[in-house]
Formats: C-alpha cells, sequence, structure tokens
C-alpha cells in the first residue's frame, strides 16, 4: 500500500512540476508579446509625430501660399486702379 501511495506522491509531483512548467512558458510567451506591443506602439509614436510635422509643413506652405496669392491679386487690383486712374485723369 505505502509503494502505491508513494507512485502517487511521484505522478503528483511530475504533474506539478509540468504544470509549473507550462505556467512558466506561457509567461515567457507573454513577456515576449508584451514586448513586441511595446516597440510596435513606440513605432506608431514615432509615425504618428513624423505625420503631424508634415501636416504642419503643409498647412505652413499653404498659408505662405495663400499670403503670396492674395499679395499678388492685390498688387495686381491697385496696379489695374492706377491705371484706371490715369487714363481718367489723362495721365
Amino acid at each position: 500500500m505505502e509503494s502505491t501511495h508513494s507512485g502517487n506522491s511521484t505522478v503528483e509531483g511530475l504533474q506539478a512540476a509540468l504544470v509549473a512548467e507550462q505556467f512558466s512558458h506561457a509567461i515567457d510567451l507573454l513577456k515576449a508579446e508584451q514586448k513586441l506591443i511595446n516597440s510596435r506602439l513606440d513605432r506608431l509614436e514615432l509615425d504618428s509625430t513624423d505625420h503631424e510635422q508634415r501636416l504642419r509643413s503643409a498647412t505652413d506652405g499653404v498659408t505662405q501660399f495663400k499670403v503670396w496669392s492674395g499679395l499678388a491679386a492685390g498688387g495686381s487690383g491697385i496696379v489695374s486702379l492706377i491705371a484706371l486712374l490715369r487714363t481718367f485723369f489723362g495721365g
């Protein structure tokens, strides 16, 4: 009877060791997954910053174009007005 009890104890010990090893492996997999997720998140944050900078640059370019376009249109309006006044006053 003692040998059966001792045999059960050995089997239970092996099962406990197997479960412990499986848990350890699962934890290692989760840690590796977490590192991968953190790496991806870091890359996404860098990409997001890069896109924000590109959008700001594009917005600045559009704003500068609008200013120059407005100045050019206003300048040609002034030139047209001067030409009209010269014609009207005979100059």
